[in-house]
């Protein structure tokens, strides 16, 4: 009976009777625990019911409040605001565009009618390199004021050949190098920088 005595005193608590001895308050009518060190493991929990939460002490979520007059008309005013900016920079776009396509309409047809009198001045410029000095200031006055709306004569003699502006209708042997043109058999203009007529040129290579 006495070794019995002695093996429970020598018996190491175990974590449990530790906790019951430190925290456990017995009375004649309940248990008190302190449920501060009690940790609870969720995978331990069979039953949801099982977990007791204070209620009390969650926080409620605030109701969303309802949006004033002004603050309705404040929105508004901020959606017919970015309405008209787009509607604004709509029309700026359009009224780009409908400027750009008059400019070509226009560029077009005085192009037309600048083409129309260049085989005046390819009559002019025949008269002239052939000694006749009368159309020389007919010449010069007439391709001023051409030249003042967009018209330019090329100028390609020693330049190298460019099919975009040039046709070569005769050819000569060159060095191997690159095709030069040798010689402007009829002359070649732009209007507004871009093509209006080929020139007619003689090809070196």
């Amino acid at each position: 009976m006495n070794d019995d005595k002695a093996s429970s005193d020598d018996h190491n608590a175990t974590p449990f009777e530790e906790f019951l001895d430190d925290d456990v308050e017995v009375g004649p009518d309940r248990v008190d625990i302190d449920t501060d060190d009690i940790d609870i493991d969720i995978d331990d929990v069979d039953d949801i019911d099982d977990i007791d939460i204070d209620t009390d002490e969650l926080v409620e979520a605030e109701p969303v409040q309802p949006l004033t007059e002004v603050e309705e008309l404040t929105i508004e005013v901020r959606e017919f605001k970015n309405m008209a900016l787009r509607l604004q920079a709509d029309f700026e776009n359009y009224r780009k565009r409908v400027a750009a396509q008059h400019i070509d309409e226009v560029d077009r047809a005085t192009g037309k009618i600048v083409e129309s009198l260049l085989p005046v001045l390819d009559a002019c410029e025949a008269a002239f390199a052939h000694g006749s000095d009368g159309v020389e200031p007919i010449w010069s006055q007439l391709m001023g004021v051409l030249q003042k709306h967009g018209l330019a004569a090329l100028d390609l003699v020693g330049k190298p050949f460019d099919p975009a502006y040039a046709d070569a209708v005769l050819h000569e042997p060159g060095d191997g190098g690159e095709p030069v043109v040798s010689e402007v058999l009829r002359t070649g203009y732009t209007w507004k920088g871009k093509s209006l007529r080929a020139a007619m040129v003689k090809v070196r290579g």
